[in-house]
């Protein structure tokens, strides 16, 4: 997928928007309840990526399962990978890494008293 279809992509989640909070050629999607990032998209060295937040042991695993996921470039390396577009990262996977970023990104539940 190229860039522009991942933003796409991202923009089908509830509440999802695109924001440009470091310069116009920066998007950060974000959820709009809490204001939370999910996904940046960044260039690192001249390679298109994404910055995604992950569960520290799925972050671990995709690191090694995939060459082109690694730790979060200028993030939280326990709670963020970076991963290249075009990489051999295959779409579906990219999708489900994309989709547990934005959970992972929703605000905490409301305990019932």
């Amino acid at each position: 997928m190229t860039r522009q279809e991942l933003i796409d992509y991202c923009l089908t989640f509830p509440d999802a928007y695109e924001d440009y909070p470091f310069d116009d050629a920066t998007p950060l999607l974000r959820r709009r309840v809490n204001r939370k990032g999910f996904a940046l998209f960044i260039n690192v060295h001249g390679t298109e990526c994404i910055n995604l937040k992950c569960h520290p042991d799925r972050a671990e695993l995709y690191r090694l399962v995939y060459q082109d996921v690694t730790p979060g470039f200028h993030m939280n390396k326990t709670h963020w990978n970076t991963i290249r577009i075009g990489g051999d990262v295959p779409d579906d996977e990219l999708c489900a890494m994309i989709a547990h970023s934005y959970e992972l990104a929703a605000p905490p539940r409301r305990r019932l008293r």
